[in-house]
């Protein structure tokens, strides 16, 4: 399979009809071959780290990556293996944790807004904005502390949400920032084994938190509100992919591929020298040449 087919495959659009039973997190595509999936992530690199320069260059659009998953899923690696190749210049990853008192005094899209990408560069949110409609929904305490006036907080507020979250991908999409979200899908099982891993691997012991257990409690919970989440908010021009994340080789496989067929699609090249820079250019190779 080739790999722009293969992100489609997990790709959702519409989200009136999403159900995340329907995707497993187990899945492969049928692929078996780690060490298949690990060469191919490296040719989507490579060709990512082209079209990267170019997207640095022409400097007209950005690209937004949104990574959203429970403990556990990957975020970090992901992001490590998947960017491999692109220029630490022109790409800038933000991790979003709880809030400060500071953030707290502002509007719920505040904070992510100030780290969005400028023009010609990639921006990563491991974590986003979505939190506030996943943490936020599952732990009621947060939305008190959230200073909302309470005639505002009411049973349509994750309605709303979603609505003021559309209208801003909407906005920022009409002005050349393209967005791609990412929900890497981890089975109960799977992030249980690597729980496990971190309390049995002493070089591991520093990604454990007491805090990792306390939210897989509250597990069917965040299921329920992600799948609200990608229902209400998967657009075409900011679609969800609903990544199977129990083999971490295809998740890394998958994403390169999204990425990379998302930047195709953008038609980059680098910008074309007009008459005044070509003889610019001449005269700078007359007077070099001397030297």
């Amino acid at each position: 399979m080739k790999t722009g087919k293969l992100e489609k495959s997990y790709r959702v659009d519409h989200g009136k009809d999403f159900r995340l039973k329907d995707f497993d997190p187990a899945d492969t595509a049928h692929i078996h071959s780690e060490e298949h999936a690990k060469e191919q992530l490296q040719k989507d690199v490579e060709r990512m780290e082209d079209l990267q320069a170019k997207l640095y260059a022409q400097d007209r659009w950005s690209l937004l990556l949104i990574f959203q998953a429970m403990d556990a899923a990957g975020k970090d690696g992901t992001i490590k293996h998947v960017m491999s190749g692109v220029n630490p210049e022109g790409c800038q990853v933000t991790s979003f944790k709880a809030p400060s008192d500071t953030e707290l005094q502002h509007d719920f899209l505040w904070r992510t807004t100030q780290h969005l990408p400028e023009r010609g560069h990639i921006g990563i949110f491991n974590r986003s904005y979505y939190e506030e409609v996943l943490v936020v929904r599952v732990h009621s305490q947060v939305l008190e502390n959230e200073k909302i006036p309470p005639s505002l907080v009411t049973k349509h507020i994750w309605k709303e949400r979603f609505e003021d979250i559309n209208s801003f991908e909407r906005h920022m999409a009409r002005n050349g920032t393209v967005i791609r979200k990412f929900f890497l899908h981890l089975s109960k099982k799977e992030q249980k084994k690597r729980f496990l891993a971190r309390l049995d691997e002493p070089a591991k012991n520093w990604k454990f938190s007491q805090a990792d257990i306390r939210e897989r409690d509250c597990w069917d919970d965040y299921q329920a509100a992600y799948e609200d989440m990608i229902r209400h908010t998967a657009s075409k021009r900011a679609p969800w992919y609903v990544v199977p994340a129990d083999n971490k080789w295809f998740t890394h496989m998958v994403v390169a591929a999204a990425v990379v067929e998302t930047l195709e699609e953008l038609n980059l090249s680098y910008p074309k020298v007009d008459a005044a820079k070509l003889k610019e250019i001449k005269e700078a190779r007359r007077i070099l040449s001397k030297k």
